[in-house]
């Protein structure tokens, strides 16, 4: 009797261990773990946490303020004046058919327009004005962007790039802290080593670091600007973080150039205990290509000082993979949940 019962539980065994085989068998043929990329050659992640699209620089704000001599162009649904461009006199003055007389001089575009709106109502039920300016008393320059005032400036005399950032207000917090200056042909090539120069389009682009701007006394960077240059600044460069780590998230390179791996890794909580430490991949972006190129990093080599930190350039994913080499053993009446595939072997009794 006590043969039978033994050899009915090692049946019992055996087939519980058999089908617990077989599905993880299964699993690992037809299914990716939780969080696990797909290969670097082909260019998708679709588990990780895509890098935010970059956005376009903010629009011109029309704030540059009228004097004597420029000249506008208005739009507006008063045909009396829609389409037709008037200028300033030397008095500061402005003549406009309905609307009369206005002391312009001083005054922002957006300033001009909420005016020359209020008067109209006279005579309109629902006025619009759009005011552009079409030429300058003073040689303008353009900052586009993360600027704290972006927009249309006049030069005024010589003005150099230090003196009208300040003016615009600096940098926005999110700012990226290297800018570009584009200069028309006309103006000549842009003194600075580094600079680009574009026959086809007929300008010359350089791209300055705000460190070496402020960090440096008459720097070489802040040169003279010339009448129609564009300054413009992205949102700051970013390193993004997921996987098997306490928080995901992006971090701001701001002025560096790179970031070490286990400065990101501290940034982002460090690893969690199912993390697969040997693995810890690094997505690449490729130049002039939608796919990345995948760096295998071991931590442990790191942590220990086997291997040196790596850096991380910007727009890096750092991926940290889930470690799937646990079974779990169980009793009747009992579940363990386990991170991952896992076989499940009950004992009868």
């Amino acid at each position: 009797m006590h043969l039978h019962g033994t050899l009915r539980y090692i049946k019992c065994f055996t087939f519980i261990l058999a089908v617990g085989l077989l599905t993880t068998a299964q699993m690992s043929a037809h299914q990716q773990p939780a969080g696990q990329p797909q290969p670097a050659d082909t260019g998708q992640n679709p588990n990780q946490a895509a890098p935010p699209r970059e956005l376009p620089p903010d629009t011109i704000r029309p704030n540059y303020v009228l004097g004597p001599d420029d000249q506008i162009l208005i739009r507006s649904n008063a045909e009396e004046i829609n389409e037709k461009p008037f200028r300033i006199d030397a008095d500061g003055n402005i003549n406009l058919p309905l609307v009369g007389k206005i002391h312009a001089e001083g005054m922002s575009q957006l300033e001009l327009e909420a005016e020359i709106v209020r008067r109209l109502k006279e005579y309109i039920r629902n006025p619009t004005v759009i005011i552009t300016p079409t030429a300058f008393r003073s040689a303008p320059v353009f900052f586009v962007g993360l600027f704290v005032k972006p927009g249309i400036y006049g030069l005024q005399g010589k003005r150099s790039l230090v003196e009208m950032l300040v003016q615009v207000g600096g940098l926005a917090p999110n700012a990226s802290r290297h800018i570009r200056l584009t200069r028309r042909a006309e103006y000549g090539v842009i003194p600075l080593p580094g600079a680009i120069e574009d026959p086809e389009k007929k300008i010359s682009t350089v791209e300055i670091s705000m460190g070496s701007l402020r960090e440096n006394v008459n720097p070489a960077e802040d040169i003279i600007l010339q009448p129609f240059d564009v300054i413009t600044v992205d949102r700051a460069e970013q390193i993004y973080i997921n996987g098997e780590v306490f928080k995901t998230l992006a971090i701001d390179l701001g002025e560096r150039d790179s970031i070490s791996l286990l400065q990101a890794l501290t940034q982002a909580g460090g690893l969690t205990r199912d993390a697969k430490r040997a693995k810890v991949r690094i997505l690449r972006p490729i130049l002039n290509s939608t796919r990345r190129a995948e760096i295998e990093i071991d931590v442990n080599d790191i942590y220990t000082g086997k291997a040196n930190d790596f850096p991380l350039l910007p727009n890096d994913v750092l991926y940290v993979p889930r470690s799937i080499k646990r079974v779990v053993w169980t009793t009747v009446g009992q579940l363990i949940i386990s991170n991952g595939p896992f076989i499940v072997i009950s004992i009868l009794r």
